[in-house]
């Protein structure tokens, strides 16, 4: 008896993309077409969204209805605009040039990233923007897109960036898979509140964080890069 087929890939909610180019003699954008094709690297990372901060798509958001990927020359690494239905993300090619020797990596994890920003509540804008940063690293973190440099521990949790991303994962790991997804649910409508902490875990935020630090000094419960390379290192392909 042959085995039954796979199942179907989720048809999730992809919104048009596009992309433009600002200066084609740029060499970032040289290596960005070499490393990556455009269309499936940034589809990629609107799937890792939909999968890691939404899980089906009944609850993946459907009011983005163009992403325009923008390379140009600028400063820093990438940022997020637009409007409720058209986004943009802009991305440095300096920043290219600069992380040329990992560049597949490295792109497919920004635009995760910037993706994130696509997509995410933030309680109306009063989430602290540590949180909404630490999300989106968080994504990428999940999506096996870590850079060799990021490290767990911090000063605060809501630094945010990989220091927020590995304390949101460690939650997961003590509280329940699932949770940050909650976290990010309930900033759909309403004020941010630090007591949707304490309403997902019975700990407050400080606690959780007082713990988690705690944790990574005697090295328990660490969450550690390799863990979460696992499925990619097991041949798991994301479904686009």
């Amino acid at each position: 008896m042959p085995p039954p087929p796979p199942p179907p890939r989720p048809d999730w909610p992809v919104p048009t993309l596009s992309l433009r180019i600002e200066d084609l003699s740029h060499p970032g954008v040289r290596i960005f077409l070499q490393s990556v094709d455009p269309y499936h690297a940034l589809r990629e990372a609107v799937i890792f969204v939909f999968q890691w901060l939404y899980g089906t798509t009944e609850r993946a958001p459907k009011h983005v209805e163009t992403i325009q990927l923008i390379l140009r020359p600028m400063d820093g690494v990438a940022y997020t605009t637009g409007t409720h239905t058209a986004k943009q993300i802009h991305f440095s090619c300096n920043h290219i040039v600069n992380s040329a020797q990992r560049a597949p990596a490295e792109i497919r994890g920004v635009l995760t990233h910037e993706a994130v920003h696509c997509f995410q509540w933030n309680a109306g804008g009063t989430c602290p923007g540590g949180l909404i940063e630490g999300v989106a690293d968080w994504v990428r973190l999940r999506s096996g897109l870590i850079p060799p440099h990021w490290r767990e521990g911090g000063d605060r949790w809501d630094a945010g960036y990989q220091t927020t991303a590995y304390f949101l994962r460690w939650i997961e790991v003590r509280y329940g898979e699932g949770t940050v997804q909650e976290l990010n649910a309930r900033m759909k409508e309403g004020q941010y509140d630090a007591g949707m902490f304490k309403d997902l875990t019975g700990r407050g935020v400080d606690k959780l964080w007082s713990k988690y630090c705690d944790e990574l000094k005697t090295g328990v419960g660490a969450v550690g890069r390799d863990r979460f390379v696992v499925q990619q290192q097991q041949g798991y392909v994301p479904g686009y």
